[in-house]
């Protein structure tokens, strides 16, 4: 009875001591997971203000070279792979735009190349500058903090959208603003899947009738009624992110460019 007793008794301690180190653990684990997030968090935040702390000497700004185009050059100097400056009023969307060979890498990656949960917001691989596309699809990450795309989600609410009808895109060829058409919701569809709207397949237009087709897709989508459309040889704007009001959801707005 001694002997199963002390055996009993072994086995308690046994188990206190796993559930312990499993505890321990965990709670490590939640820490540095809270850690990390912090510090993405904040690096995403400095990001956001990077371009008004970069210095242009007025001499250098001139009608055809805007400031925020000079800012975007200097940009480059740190990658190349940066191609222009997202920015929406009303929002805390003021970021640089990457675009890689690739649409995964800066899904993880700051523009700085450095490793960073929240990643960055990229232009699709498939964009052409030298043509240049009819499209700039630019994809980015929400986050809870409501940072990178999270605030894009405001435009499903149509008071918001009429306070705020544009976006200002830069590059260093281009300074512009972008006229809303349309915000909607969508999602990734299963390949087997038929007669269903692939907004994220459109950076090109082959013809007349893809690039129409792909607007009234976009306003048939929209949430509401913008009062805006565009034709071919109008310049679009889809920027696009998660929607979490179903799988594999994603949010969309469509927008574009203003004839200065």
């Amino acid at each position: 009875m001694a002997k199963h007793r002390e055996n009993k008794n072994s086995y308690k301690k046994l188990i206190f001591i796993l559930l312990s180190i499993i505890i321990i653990c965990s709670v490590v684990l939640i820490l540095k997971t809270k850690a990390t997030e912090n510090k993405d968090n904040k690096e995403q935040e400095e990001i956001s203000k990077v371009i008004d702390v970069i210095d242009i000497p007025k001499e250098k700004i001139t009608p055809e070279k805007t400031e925020r185009m000079l800012k975007v050059e200097e940009l480059k100097k740190e990658n190349e792979e940066v191609i222009g400056w997202l920015e929406i009023d009303g929002t805390k969307i003021s970021y640089p735009v990457c675009q890689a060979k690739d649409n995964d890498y800066y899904l993880t990656h700051s523009y700085k190349k450095e490793k960073v949960a929240g990643g960055s917001l990229f232009l699709d691989k498939d964009y052409d500058f030298t043509k240049p596309s009819e499209n700039l699809l630019i994809y980015g990450h929400r986050n809870k903090k409501g940072l990178m795309f999270e605030d894009l989600v405001k435009y499903k609410d149509e008071s918001f959208y009429k306070e705020h009808p544009t976006i200002r895109f830069t590059t260093v060829e281009d300074d512009s603003e972008y006229e809303i058409i349309s915000a909607f919701n969508s999602r990734v569809y299963y390949q087997d899947e038929t007669n269903v709207f692939r907004y994220y397949y459109f950076v090109n237009a082959e013809s007349i009738t893809e690039y129409t087709e792909y607007v009234d897709n976009c306003k048939l989508a929209s949430l509401y009624d913008t009062g805006k459309t565009a034709r071919l040889g109008e310049q679009l704007l889809t920027l696009s992110t998660c929607d979490y009001s179903q799988e594999n959801g994603r949010f969309v707005v469509v927008a574009k460019k203003i004839k200065k």
